[in-house]
């Protein structure tokens, strides 16, 4: 039964509709694996078994009845537990939340539910999401795989581990600064913000705002794609949602892109920030390896010098509206860096933020731009390889002091201020065996060509079938 838990999440939804495995059997491979392999990585930290197994009994009595499936049909999920999950304990990281229960369900959790899903329990995150490292004072620590000394990356970072082990093969996540793509590199996986809309979050206090984002890992890009569909599409809710219903992405797993011949490739080591030597020597390879596979590659980049006082702004407006109430009620529940982002807030002015929407705005045109000569940016995606679990954040990378918490991980959160898809892919190891992933990010409201484009490099480029191995308990 546990060799389930590592197929793919395509495999295992066509293998539940032929019915040649039952969802409860799929559910009890999870949870099979989960009790093998959390203890030592406290990736899981709610489990809801009893509704599962309702729900996956549902599941198959829909199969039973020749119901017409969604793509998701009868697969556990784990959700992010910044994700409102009604009846579920959703704690945002929270000491503040430790007991909290919605009485409803999130969008994300709505969609995956639509789409046949089956609820499994809830994934560890920092708390509010703050920080690329996930930790925090009512759970503690989730620790990589591939060395249970490092961390995981974050903030989706619990959901990363459950991936990267098996326990099971589709959980959301969400991406403010690189949430999403962070975890995904330090943890070999597949990772995609998408485009600004294309997968709304509702309930939300900044509807507006293209900045925070919910999307998915997986382990191959296939699986990501199978996701897509259930996550993305319109939301009146959401007055940014985009038009585009999420069959769009089936494309991806039905046609893939088999030649890579004349797409346009921009190449930069760095984005002109410090990044420290493990990330570049394991990344070499990149420039050669995407014309091997006939794109022609230039070094080059938008330029984003002044996106990092950009998204320090944007992000302090987010965590005032979110956290604000919670700062003046309870400060001493705060981590500093939570504290810190709403003090943030509270010293800038109008002037400050009219500056930076102008700013924005230049980036957003400088970006479309760019994106009229290349297809596609390469880059890290993150600045350095993963780090020992007990530090909160790298205070330095390359010699260069990081003055916030934000500074070492510009190589995402720059991205996240042009508004475009960008994805971490597997592409290589450290000496010590610690996962990088290279960054490629696509035009506006590109996000399907982008996985397309993914999807040919996960086939010359066999890193992300490399898998942690340690002994479980």
């Amino acid at each position: 039964m546990s060799d389930l838990c590592d197929r793919s999440a395509v495999e295992l939804a066509a293998m539940i509709r032929g019915r040649e495995v039952s969802a409860r059997e799929v559910l009890a491979a999870s949870l099979q694996r989960i009790a093998a392999v959390n203890p030592q990585l406290n990736a899981v930290v709610t489990l809801v078994p009893e509704l599962a197994e309702q729900w996956a009994t549902a599941a198959d009595d829909a199969v039973a009845r020749g119901d017409d499936l969604g793509p998701l049909h009868g697969l556990p999920v784990l959700h992010k537990d910044l994700e409102a999950t009604a009846g579920i304990r959703t704690t945002f990281g929270s000491p503040l939340f430790r007991d909290f229960v919605p009485d409803v369900d999130g969008s994300t959790v709505e969609r995956l539910r639509a789409a046949g899903a089956v609820t499994l329990g809830k994934t560890n995150t920092p708390e509010f999401g703050a920080g690329s490292q996930t930790f925090n004072s009512v759970f503690g620590a989730t620790r990589n795989p591939y060395d249970t000394g490092r961390t995981c990356g974050g903030s989706s970072g619990g959901a990363a581990v459950a991936l990267s082990t098996g326990m099971v093969s589709i959980a959301d996540g969400s991406d403010m600064g690189g949430s999403l793509r962070n975890p995904a590199s330090f943890c070999n996986l597949v990772g995609l913000r998408p485009s600004a809309g294309r997968v709304p979050s509702w309930p939300t206090r900044t509807p507006w705002s293209p900045l925070p984002t919910a999307g998915a890992m997986a382990r191959t890009v296939d699986d990501l794609a199978l996701q897509m569909q259930a996550l993305a599409g319109p939301d009146p809710r959401v007055p940014i949602s985009l038009p585009d219903h999420g069959s769009v992405f089936a494309s991806v797993i039905e046609q893939p892109l088999d030649d890579l011949a004349e797409l346009r490739v921009a190449w930069t080591p760095d984005l002109g920030l410090p990044t420290d030597a493990d990330v570049r020597d394991a990344l070499s390879f990149v420039p050669d390896r995407l014309s091997d596979l006939g794109c022609r590659v230039s070094e080059d980049a938008p330029d984003l010098s002044d996106a990092g006082d950009v998204f320090q702004v944007l992000r302090a407006w987010h965590f005032e509206l979110t956290a604000g109430e919670w700062y003046d009620r309870s400060p001493d529940q705060l981590k500093d860096t939570v504290r810190w982002n709403v003090e943030l807030a509270r010293s800038l002015d109008l002037t400050d933020h009219a500056r930076a929407a102008a700013r924005h705005a230049d980036i957003v045109e400088r970006v479309r731009r760019f994106f009229e000569r290349y297809d596609v940016l390469a880059l890290p995606v993150a600045q350095v390889s993963p780090f020992p679990v007990e530090i909160e954040w790298p205070t330095e990378v390359e010699g260069v002091t990081m003055t916030t918490y934000i500074d070492w991980m510009r190589s995402c959160s720059d991205i996240s201020v042009t508004g475009c898809p960008a994805m971490s892919m597997p592409a290589g190891f450290t000496p010590g065996g610690l996962p990088v992933g290279v960054q490629f990010v696509g035009r506006p409201h590109g996000d399907v060509e982008l996985l397309r484009f993914a999807k040919a490099w996960e086939r010359a480029v066999p890193a992300g079938r490399v898998r942690a191995t340690f002994d479980a308990v």
